[in-house]
């Protein structure tokens, strides 16, 4: 998955807005919160691929992190998160479900008044 087709499901899921921010990361939030952002992030052997970074549950994320690829997301691999280091570690519909798990997750802890006035299931 590139940057573009990120932005693309990103922006098909409900209620979800994208800001630039941290040196040019396309991060992605719903109700103010983020669950997913894509950047350029790397060191001297960057090929360009764009790192992208989700929330997981615990178990995904232990899970994750244990294949090649995958590593916990600097700054934010404490609370869960999880980052693509190689654009093969998962292919695009596993990420595309992990992403959508992301969204999930992050709305859910979302105050119900909010979820209700973004149209997102309040249970």
């Amino acid at each position: 998955m590139d940057a573009q087709e990120f932005d693309a499901f990103c922006g098909g899921l409900p209620a979800t807005e994208m800001v630039v921010q941290w040196g040019g990361a396309h991060v992605w939030k719903v109700g103010g919160k983020i669950f997913a952002l894509c950047g350029p992030w790397g060191d001297e052997r960057d090929d360009g691929t764009p790192k992208i970074a989700f929330k997981a549950s615990d178990l995904s994320s232990k899970l994750l992190t244990e294949q090649k690829g995958l590593i916990p997301a600097p700054y934010l691999g404490r609370y869960k998160w999880v980052q693509m280091q190689e654009r093969d570690a998962l292919s695009d519909e596993d990420l595309k479900a992990y992403i959508g798990e992301a969204h999930r997750l992050v709305a859910q802890k979302l105050p119900k008044k909010l979820r209700l006035s973004l149209g997102l299931n309040a249970d």
